[in-house]
């Protein structure tokens, strides 16, 4: 064989192209991370200029641009916080993508804080402090105190993955920065017993409603020998019952003006409930067209009614949550500018939408890090359950926002869905109609053998993660009196170094 020439030139330039390609690989990780806290940051920088905007001339313009921040910040930390509540379900039910749940809530989370969030951006406002009692410029610095301690706690909370309450947060801030800055005497105590009667009283109320409908749609869809006939004729009157109870809470946001009577907003509901089934029946029958008489076909025909009602949750959430954000910041505004707070005046157009595009900047940025909490981890959810729990929720929310409470959309959402599981669990062991379809499709089944074996497992065996319930419970727990000393401490400060 020939001798081969050694080959004495060593290959660098390759070497030091891999070294390079392999830098860039590590900046563009690193840059991921790092690209959403930016975009976080240029959204604060835009609120502060749109807020300059409509301030700059008027007395106090600086504390109201730098509140204007603090209130975007507040809101892009609800939305990364509350986002579960909206689409958990509906994800973890797989029936939208990531993407898409998270598009669709931003949309109508926006809808919502515009079109119906001043009720509740009242009440944080103005009620839960006595306004006449309080000094313009010391209000002006309890709410900022309150901002700050809400959004920190809150961030931490996203932080550890746990789906805390903004409204709690922001509540308890409030109260924790008066209190700090001129004691209790002008907390309206009276206000403060009906946000708590709403927040122990509307998680109960979302779980039972979840629970009915769920009952609702075993009894008359999932046990019946037809499954897929059960599901055409009555599918599309639960998109027609969701259709009609929000076209009649959009009305109900025009009886403000005395416009409407009790029975005008009734008949225009049922308008449009009727219009509403009229639409969905054709849409049903397509979609059940050779679906096979399966549980696993219903996944298909209840995507439809699934989507709305995480549209029509978001929407509510925007329509209350909002408040938890701008709520002090249309304080600041009012005291700062020398204009006296009325509990129903109306909170200005630009301070609603710095809080309504915050709260969709922070469930697209940061939002999918607790989906999988509520939508996955506490009790398994189908396409079925998922509706249950989103529109109960939705439900329970637009009430309270008609009623001006700033309930807790986390309270009634992570109920609606304990509400679901434990009523699974009870109708799992005594549902008479389940026993009878079970005996009737499954010959080896038996429910009632004493000697079965596995019959203990059963029993022991929950469909509810009680783990994650109490987490949650300690979460909602200590989030008043700690968001409350953290803006306590925040505002005393604040006193030491402005004021």
């Amino acid at each position: 064989m020939p001798d081969r020439r050694a080959i004495l030139i060593k290959r660098t330039l390759d070497k030091d192209l891999d070294k390079i390609s392999h830098v860039e690989d590590a900046a563009k990780f690193i840059s991921r991370k790092l690209a959403a806290p930016g975009i976080g940051l240029v959204f604060l920088g835009l609120a502060m200029l749109f807020a300059g905007v409509y301030v700059f001339d008027r007395p106090g313009a600086v504390l109201v641009i730098a509140a204007a921040a603090l209130a975007a910040y507040m809101a892009m930390n609800i939305g990364a916080n509350d986002v579960t509540n909206n689409v958990g379900a509906a994800v973890g039910a797989r029936a939208m993508t990531m993407g898409q749940a998270l598009v669709i809530a931003a949309i109508f989370e926006i809808l919502g804080a515009t079109i119906a969030g001043g009720e509740v951006v009242r009440t944080i406002s103005s009620s839960i402090l006595d306004t006449v009692q309080v000094p313009a410029n010391t209000l002006a610095w309890i709410m900022m105190a309150a901002l700050v301690a809400a959004a920190l706690w809150i961030n931490l909370a996203t932080w550890l993955n746990a789906p805390v309450s903004t409204t709690h947060a922001i509540v308890g801030a409030v109260i924790g920065a008066g209190v700090g800055a001129v004691g209790p005497g002008p907390v309206n105590w009276r206000v403060m017993l009906e946000i708590t009667a709403a927040w122990m009283t509307s998680p109960l109320l979302g779980g039972l409603i979840a629970a009915g409908l769920l009952f609702l749609v075993k009894t008359l869809i999932i046990y019946r020998e037809d499954k897929i006939a059960a599901a055409r004729r009555w599918v599309p009157v639960l998109i027609a019952m969701m259709i009609g109870g929000f076209s009649a809470y959009m009305v109900l946001q025009l009886e403000a003006t005395g416009h409407f009577s009790p029975l005008v907003v009734t008949m225009i509901g049922l308008a449009a409930a009727l219009a509403g089934w009229i639409v969905a029946r054709p849409l049903v029958r397509r979609q059940a067209r050779g679906l096979e008489n399966r549980n696993s076909s219903l996944r298909v025909l209840f995507q439809l009614p699934l989507v709305g009602s995480a549209a029509l949750l978001s929407f509510a959430h925007g329509a209350n949550d909002v408040s938890n954000a701008v709520g002090p910041l249309s304080a600041i505004v009012s005291a700062s500018t020398g204009q006296a707070l009325e509990p129903h005046g109306a909170p200005p157009a630009w301070v609603l939408l710095i809080g309504a595009l915050g709260i969709s900047v922070g469930l697209l940025l940061f939002g999918p890090r607790l989906i999988r909490l509520v939508g996955e981890q506490i009790t398994k959810l189908n396409p079925m359950r998922a509706y249950c729990v989103a529109l109960s929720t939705a439900f329970t929310v637009i009430l309270a926002s008609w009623l001006g409470l700033p309930v807790s959309t986390t309270h009634i959402a992570v109920g609606s869905v304990f509400g679901v599981g434990f009523f699974r669990e009870w109708y799992t062991r005594h549902s008479k109609r389940r026993i009878k379809y079970l005996r009737r499709t499954s010959d080896s089944w038996a429910i009632d053998e004493p000697e079965d074996p596995n019959m203990h497992e059963v029993r022991r065996r929950y469909l509810v993660r009680r783990s994650h319930f109490m987490t949650i419970i300690a979460a909602w727990i200590i989030t008043v009196p700690a968001s409350a000393a953290l803006a306590a401490m925040i505002y005393w400060v604040m006193f030491a170094l402005f004021i």
